[in-house]
């Protein structure tokens, strides 16, 4: 579904050059869940943009279902394909009520009216938020008002849904909900790529990649990458509690399995 080659970005700027990107090669295949993680400045949100053709490589190739992101033709496609849910909500937000917000992408296609109304009831009951149609977003919850930004795309019917750091302004609830909607999401057969600072969210996915100075730097499956808690920590990254405290508790002697990473896992092994 993805695939890029050396891809490399640069931002340029009047105090000189950054290079955000640095040579990432990748495949990512239908349906997929990944997670990136990655200290800020690492290039995670400047390769979630990529994914849409919200920005275009300075260098090498990224293709979206085989179309190249750089080819001005592709983009309406690519779009299509692709929808991109950010971390502030209100930022994504576009009308006074709910069920407008939901069909405002649908009405800029021009979707004949009769489906767009099937296609806002069908996504809002996806993100159980049917009830809160003729609701105006502004006296919605952040947790709320994120399911409302999931449900546009929804709405789109895109393939590929690309979350960056979407529950990053939420508190422990509101995150919890969005993380069980997109793992919902993926067992209905969209590929999921998930950007986020919260490694139990991480921890949820089928893949992770390690981003550190624009390169992926290490791309396993979360227990290959968060029971290495020694490499985490010189990455300055957290792991998972169960993995955290299952290798404290090594280094007190308990005899434990090297790849704990739940606490349904640790409790096991620790009765």
């Amino acid at each position: 579904m993805i695939r890029a080659e050396n891809l490399r970005h640069v931002y340029k700027g009047a105090s000189g050059d950054k290079v955000a990107l640095d040579g990432v090669t990748f495949s990512i295949g239908a349906g997929e869940f990944v997670a990136i993680i990655g200290t800020n400045g690492s290039g995670k949100s400047t390769l979630a943009k990529h994914f849409n053709a919200l920005l275009l490589p300075t260098d090498g190739k990224i293709y979206i279902d085989g179309l190249d992101t750089a080819r001005e033709e592709n983009l309406w496609r690519i779009r299509e394909n692709v929808g991109m849910v950010f971390q502030n909500p209100d930022s994504e937000i576009v009308a006074a009520i709910v069920e407008d917000d939901v069909a405002f992408g649908l009405e800029n296609l021009g979707i004949e009216p009769a489906q767009i109304r099937q296609r806002v009831d069908l996504a809002l009951d996806a993100v159980n938020m049917s009830d809160y149609k003729m609701f105006a977003p502004s006296k919605l919850s952040g947790g709320q008002k994120q399911r409302i930004a999931i449900a546009g795309v929804i709405a789109m019917r895109t393939r590929v849904i690309v979350f960056d750091e979407p529950t990053a302004m939420l508190d422990p609830m509101g995150r919890r909900e969005i993380l069980a909607m997109v793992k919902r999401l993926h067992a209905q057969g969209l590929t999921i790529i998930y950007i986020t600072h919260f490694m139990d969210e991480a921890a949820a996915a089928q893949r992770v990649f390690v981003m550190e100075g624009g390169r992926i730097i290490r791309d396993g499956t979360p227990r290959e990458i968060f029971t290495d808690v020694k490499e985490m920590r010189r990455l300055g990254l957290d792991v998972p509690a169960a993995a955290e405290l299952a290798a404290r508790l090594r280094r007190k002697g308990f005899k434990l399995p090297p790849q704990i990473l739940t606490a349904e896992e640790l409790a096991e092994a620790l009765k």
